[in-house]
């Protein structure tokens, strides 16, 4: 959950500070607050907050929203009912879930706990300069823009991720989104404005975030995003951040380059980042 500190490291004296606030977090009904976690650690709020944030990447509240919504999810694929699941997951009532169910899970919570089921996908599958390009979306918007050799390989993909969703195959309007995507990949001038569904923890949209506004032409380094939300120690899980972006292009992850300018792994190939930057770059 953290990241790598020795002995000697500044952080490593407040590491078990920060791990029993964690460990208090999970365990409470109603998510302590700022100032309780930071008596109990016995720091001010402010230093205490900047500490959390430099150990785990997020601040206490968002690290007890992420896990509130992990045990919902976890709860929603075990209990017996969704009700059950919201008193398991620490909601003492159904209606202060509601308020934030949609944005914890990324849907309804009856269509989370059935794998997708009900939910309706809209995809299509074109080729590109790159190779085959499959875009994907919900009713909320674009979830998925996936990137291969093999057409077939992407539509597997894209079952894996809603197994029990309803994927239909785009009409003849939808094919004018993926010509739209594909119209960016091949001339990155024109930009991409869409209506995006992200489904992520807090710390995963903070940094798709930030990539977001990388301009076209320009890259940053990991590093370079993790002091740029605030995060400066959180460089590893910056990078798995960029590694679990299934938003290709939309969510610029091509653009984070390694701290000596050199390219890193891509999940579509490294070839594919070099030669989406190359034309960015012109």
């Amino acid at each position: 959950m953290f990241p790598n500190m020795s002995a000697t490291s500044p952080l490593s004296k407040h590491s078990a500070a920060v791990t029993e606030a964690c460990r208090t977090i999970e365990n409470s009904e109603d998510a302590p607050s700022l100032a309780e976690l930071a008596a109990a650690a016995g720091m001010s709020p402010f230093h205490f907050q900047r500490v959390f944030k430099q150990v785990t990447g997020v601040t206490p509240k968002a690290f007890a929203v992420a896990r509130r919504a992990e045990r919902m999810r976890e709860e929603l694929l075990k209990s017996g009912t969704v009700t059950e699941a919201i008193y398991e997951a620490g909601f003492n009532s159904n209606g202060r879930f509601y308020e934030k169910s949609a944005e914890m899970l990324g849907m309804a919570p009856q269509t989370f706990r059935s794998g997708g089921k009900g939910e309706i996908i809209r995809f299509a599958i074109g080729e590109c300069s790159l190779g085959a390009i499959l875009v994907a979306s919900s009713g909320k918007g674009v979830c998925c823009i996936l990137l291969g050799d093999d057409p077939d390989s992407l539509a597997v993909d894209l079952q894996d991720r809603f197994p029990k969703a309803e994927l239909i195959g785009g009409d003849e309007n939808y094919e004018n989104l993926i010509a739209k995507v594909v119209g960016f990949v091949e001339t990155p001038q024109l930009g991409l404005d869409l209506p995006l569904d992200v489904r992520g923890t807090a710390f995963q949209q903070r940094v798709w975030q930030a990539l977001r506004e990388i301009p076209a032409g320009s890259t940053l380094s990991y590093s370079e995003v993790a002091e740029k939300i605030g995060s400066p120690k959180s460089v590893r899980a910056v990078a798995g951040a960029c590694a679990a972006n299934a938003i290709a292009v939309a969510i610029p992850c091509h653009r984070v380059v390694r701290n000596d300018g050199n390219l890193s792994g891509y999940r579509w190939g490294v070839e594919r980042k070099r030669r989406l930057l190359d034309r960015e770059a012109t």
